[in-house]
């Protein structure tokens, strides 16, 4: 609670800016705007930037430009706009790890509440339980009995400990009381792409990885972690109708800036992706990659990543990977 009274407030404290940066504001963007992706080029994360940023360098005649710094769980690419002018010339295309998973599986060199600013969030998307198609596995309910006469011998993937997939087959493991093996990679692709060759049995992966391979009848979709079904594949049944009530896990990408970007500023970029939101062409593109556009205010986003901190600092915690000093 305590968490999200702070960044609430934080929100409220963006209003305060005075006539310099109200000034400021009507003027930008001169030249062009700098959009950090804490992730590599061809992801989720990055797909999602690119299609909000052209949209935007479409609204406001300057170029957003994607600039991609991954590593240390995007913590790089989040202390460098943490660090940046509040000038609205660098942005964070910014994802539930870096926000809320990140600073609970380690120390960072920024704070996730008070360094930054939320604008919109710009979509969000369900994981899908999916395995290998060779298996003798057609739903949840024969997942969970295949792993209970294989205790320990299941094994997952996901793009690394203390990713988003990770902790939530870990917490789906100890709803269901099974025991499976982790096999952490480097990444969502080298997971699935396992998953495909049946080197691992099960993973969460991302709607829009899963996708492809489902098409190709390469893995078998089991059930998605949102609590609506998602409508790209509207015959998969979610986690929670497959007898887990309490189970949903989703992933959010928005736009933030640094503290004291000009509430001017902000208003206009969310104004312009709550817009988008509403148009066919846009919410098409984000829909064919798995994505839900949301387009929503930066109060309603400050109460979405409150929310997110407390939630998956507590998964963190549940899958005993709290390593901070």
């Amino acid at each position: 609670m305590q968490t999200r009274r702070r960044f609430l407030a934080s929100v409220a404290a963006m209003a305060a800016s005075g006539p310099v940066a109200t000034a400021l504001a009507q003027s930008w963007p001169q030249r062009s705007v700098k959009v950090v992706v804490a992730f590599a080029p061809g992801g989720n994360s990055d797909s999602i930037a690119r299609i909000a940023c052209q949209r935007l360098s479409d609204a406001f005649g300057q170029t957003f430009v994607i600039e991609n710094r991954p590593g240390a769980g995007g913590a790089l690419g989040a202390e460098s706009v943490a660090r940046a002018a509040p000038d609205g010339y660098t942005l964070f295309a910014a994802a539930t790890p870096q926000i809320a998973i990140t600073p609970a599986l380690q120390k960072v060199p920024y704070d996730p509440i008070r360094d930054f600013v939320p604008i919109s969030n710009v979509g969000s998307n369900p994981f899908v339980l999916s395995v290998n198609a060779k298996l003798p596995i057609k739903s949840v309910a024969d997942f969970v009995a295949y792993a209970r006469t294989r205790p320990g011998q299941v094994t997952f993937g996901s793009g690394g400990v203390g990713t988003l997939n990770h902790l939530s087959m870990t917490l789906f493991a100890k709803l269901a009381g099974i025991d499976l093996t982790h096999v952490p990679y480097k990444g969502g692709g080298p997971a699935m792409a396992d998953l495909v060759a049946g080197h691992i049995n099960a993973m969460f992966a991302n709607l829009s990885d899963a996708l492809g391979q489902a098409g190709a009848g390469s893995i078998r979709l089991l059930a998605v972690s949102s609590s609506q079904r998602a409508k790209q594949i509207a015959d998969v049944p979610t986690v929670i109708e497959a007898g887990y009530p309490t189970f949903k896990t989703t992933t959010w990408n928005g736009l933030m800036g640094p503290a004291g970007l000009p509430r001017d500023i902000v208003a206009r970029i969310a104004a312009e992706l709550a817009r988008a939101s509403r148009e066919p062409k846009y919410v098409e593109r984000l829909a064919q990659i798995g994505v839900d556009a949301i387009g929503d205010t930066p109060e309603a986003f400050a109460a979405t990543i409150a929310a997110d901190v407390v939630f998956w600092g507590d998964a963190v915690k549940a899958a005993g990977l709290d390593i901070r000093p």
